[in-house]
């Protein structure tokens, strides 16, 4: 008897939770891709089980769905979405061959971060209102992200208890739930303790061992921290179009301008591989081109000396 889509559904989401620990953000957008091709294949005059999908069948899907896509960009990462399903439906033994291997992504162009400077975070830090009730814990919150590098799940997440003030660093629970050490300044550490000191006064705290929290006692959610942000590069005057990440990229950004050791920045960022962070060393391309023509044996400047 072959694999039911409700079948292939409910094993799908529990391999995705259980055995590769994803969060549930990221489970919900691998089910949504998956939806998409249950919608295509398991209704209709013809309906086809998973296991049963062709190559040529997966293709006419790809047409089909990538006219609802509004970017190259989420053509790719949807199918990078059906990837996985029928990686997994492999492992389990449903399918023999995987009818993905032939399908094509559409061509990405390297899509560089936007970059805060110095002078635009300390614009954006400056226009907090302190005399608000959430004045110094959103002075706070940018603090940590810039000086940490945080992704906004792991912002909202985090605890009282991953400060370690001694040390000078921080417990993050990053993607699959997966904990690393970062380095924390002491500037957010300051602006930490004066939000403290405001918390301890909140009427209610339900969630006593987030740090961060919204007037309720409960944790701040990643729409609510969006907001925060682009009111504040708003009041700062800002015009890119930056994110709760962009403060991710500009902390990565400002640590290999700054000659940071590429392995290091890797470490904190949580990044599994270092590839990923190399996006960051687009920055310093022509400082890599003048350091090599002043020291290269080979080159003009030093052959003249």
């Amino acid at each position: 008897m072959s694999l039911t889509w409700d079948e292939a559904e409910r094993n799908f989401r529990n391999y995705l939770k259980i055995e590769k620990s994803l969060s549930s953000n990221s489970v919900e957008a691998y089910l949504n891709d998956f939806s998409k091709l249950r919608a295509f294949f398991g209704s209709g005059k013809k309906v086809i089980d998973p296991g049963q999908v062709t190559y040529t069948d997966l293709s006419a899907f790809v047409a089909s769905v990538s006219l609802d896509c509004d970017s190259a960009r989420s053509q790719a990462r949807m199918i990078s979405g059906i990837r996985a399903f029928y990686k997994y439906l492999i492992l389990e033994g449903d399918m023999i061959e995987n009818p993905t291997t032939l399908l094509e992504s559409p061509k990405l162009g390297l899509k560089l971060p936007e970059v805060l400077s110095i002078k635009e975070i300390d614009s954006i830090i400056n226009a907090i209102d302190l005399s608000k009730p959430e004045g110094h814990r959103n002075r706070a919150m940018i603090e940590t992200m810039y000086s940490c590098g945080l992704r906004v799940s792991e912002l909202v997440n985090m605890r009282l208890t991953d400060i370690h003030r001694d040390e000078g660093f921080v417990t993050v629970t990053g993607k699959g739930n997966k904990q690393r050490l970062v380095p924390i300044g002491s500037v957010a550490l300051k602006e930490i303790d004066n939000y403290l000191e405001k918390r301890r006064s909140m009427p209610v705290i339900i969630e006593q061992n987030i740090l961060f929290l919204n007037r309720r006692g409960k944790r701040l959610t990643r729409v609510m921290v969006f907001t925060i942000i682009k009111a504040l590069a708003t009041a700062a005057g800002i015009r890119k179009k930056i994110s709760p990440h962009t403060f991710r990229h500009s902390f990565a950004t400002h640590l290999v301008e700054g000659g940071a050791d590429l392995r290091a920045v890797q470490e904190m960022l949580g990044h599994e591989s270092i590839i990923t962070t190399e996006i960051y060393t687009h920055i310093d391309r022509s400082y890599l081109r003048d350091t090599l023509i002043m020291f290269h044996p080979r080159s003009e400047a030093v052959r003249k000396n």
